[in-house]
């Protein structure tokens, strides 16, 4: 948003410039049909009495949010950020009616939009903060080319370095931003390189699916991390920040080792050296424009943040109460203006607040729990039942937002766990970490597949082994811990 744009007064609302009503999205007859198809659809299941016979009226109206939400993210008819709020609003106008099928007294609707205040928001716009912080100042920049500038020049090291930067940084910052990022550091390197020389090829893969697996190491790397706290919260369960690391961050870095080598393996270098003192590591020409002591407050600000974050079990301070630290440090010390905060990834926490919203909604109505009825999962063991949860998470997510898919997936599948939620809830939020088969199916791969480098197959061939092993080794992790804590 431009902090320059004049405000709009009363009077200024008859001068609209012509072409306005051409450019919103609404405009588009294609959107306008499938959002309407949806809304059809969604009212057929929600009004067909064979489906809902046995369910409260406030569970039918949930069932019909439900279907309306996941069929909108599927379809992409409006941002799924709007998916969201139209979640929220939807739940006031459906179940917030005092003395109606859910609330009961004149306050009860304030429950659906205080999710705006959840914990996990202000974990994650905490994390935006920081992030916001270290691209200011550089500092996220200086890291990764600190870090490249380890692995010396031959090929297989340089990817290495390439995938382990991003890796790292996307445990923190914004996977679409270290992405972007990553690729405006390697262009010297990939121009030096020949047009059809499969190790550029290679690195532009290496980043997107580097940047895609990092969000599994840390609970700020991925909302479908955050979603399955929270719904493991609602059940009674409680995860920290180093407690996610645990789970999260060992299968992530044995998928990173898994997608170097096969990437090593098909895309190699023709060269036996690179010239990698030519790739511009490095701050920017922005970066060293910013006072010292930006950069010191910043730095100091991570390193605290971070170390409370990765100790919140040993001082008692939540994790999302930690949060605050960069919210306040940097805003009160003029690091970050206005503008900056205007900037900041709104819409993934809305989309994240929507989502929380509506696992709430579907727990509390009872809706899960008739959803889980339904199923043919009756003597299906948990183990077999996380596992199908998350193979159906990876296939959703390439083809919606995973966040999305987790919105969906998370409150059922901890509902057919009851007791044994931790062992579906959070190798679903894992496996849509690993649905990248497709250029659309994450922004990294977008970002990555726009360079003109990189082929569809090229995701296709590395997201099929990623998105099979990915639950698996999850899963498989997940048990080891579990017999070591009860050994």
């Amino acid at each position: 948003m431009n902090s320059a744009e004049p405000d709009i007064g009363p009077d200024q609302g008859e001068h609209i410039p012509e072409g306005f009503f051409a450019s919103l999205d609404i405009s588009s007859p294609k959107r306008i049909a499938i959002f309407l198809a949806c809304l059809a659809a969604s009212l057929a299941v929600a009004l067909y009495p064979r489906i809902t016979a046995d369910l409260t009226p406030a569970a039918t109206r949930a069932l019909f949010i439900l279907v309306f939400a996941a069929s909108l993210w599927v379809t992409g008819a409006i941002p799924a950020f709007a998916v969201g709020i139209l979640v929220i609003g939807l739940q006031i106008v459906l179940l917030g009616k005092p003395g109606g099928v859910f609330a009961e007294t004149e306050h009860d609707w304030e429950q659906f939009v205080a999710v705006i205040g959840h914990p996990l928001v202000w974990l994650f716009f905490g994390g935006f903060v920081l992030a916001a912080g270290m691209t200011r100042t550089g500092l996220d920049r200086g890291l990764a080319s600190g870090l490249l500038g380890r692995f010396g020049d031959r090929p297989g090291s340089v990817l290495l370095g390439v995938m382990g930067a991003t890796f790292v940084l996307s445990m923190f910052v914004s996977n679409t931003a270290t992405a972007a990022m990553m690729l405006a550091l390697l262009v010297p390197l990939l121009a030096s390189l020949d047009a059809d020389d499969p190790y550029a090829t290679g690195l532009l893969l290496g980043v997107a699916t580097a940047a895609n697996l990092g969000g599994m190491g840390s609970l700020i790397g991925s909302p479908p991390n955050a979603i399955a706290v929270g719904v493991l919260a609602q059940h009674g369960g409680e995860i920290t920040f180093l407690e996610w690391m645990v789970v999260g961050l060992p299968p992530a870095l044995l998928l990173l080792a898994v997608a170097w080598f096969l990437i090593g393996r098909l895309y190699p270098s023709r060269r036996e050296r690179l010239p990698v003192a030519a790739w511009g590591g490095g701050p920017d020409s922005a970066a060293t424009a910013v006072p010292r002591w930006e950069r010191l407050v910043v730095g100091g600000t991570l390193l605290l943040t971070v170390g409370l974050w990765l100790t919140s079990q040993w001082h008692g301070i939540p994790t999302a109460a930690v949060s605050f630290i960069p919210i306040v440090l940097l805003t009160t010390t003029g690091v970050l203006g206005a503008k900056a905060i205007r900037g900041l990834s709104w819409d993934v926490l809305f989309l994240l607040a929507g989502g929380l919203a509506l696992g709430q909604t579907v727990t509390e109505t009872g809706l899960s729990t008739w959803i889980v009825e339904q199923l043919p999962v009756e003597g299906l063991g948990l183990l077999p039942l996380a596992a199908a949860m998350a193979f159906l998470t990876v296939v959703l997510s390439n083809f919606m937002s995973n966040t999305a898919a987790a919105n969906i997936l998370v409150p059922i599948g901890a509902t057919m766990a009851v007791g044994n939620e931790v062992w579906v809830a959070v190798p679903i939020a894992l496996a849509a970490s690993c649905a990248m088969c497709l250029p659309i199916a994450t922004p990294p791969n977008a970002l990555a597949f726009a360079t003109g480098r990189i082929q569809t197959r090229d995701f296709i061939r590395l997201g099929l082994v990623l998105g099979v092993l990915g639950p698996a080794v999850a899963l498989s992790w997940i048990a080891v811990i579990a017999l070591w804590v009860s050994g």
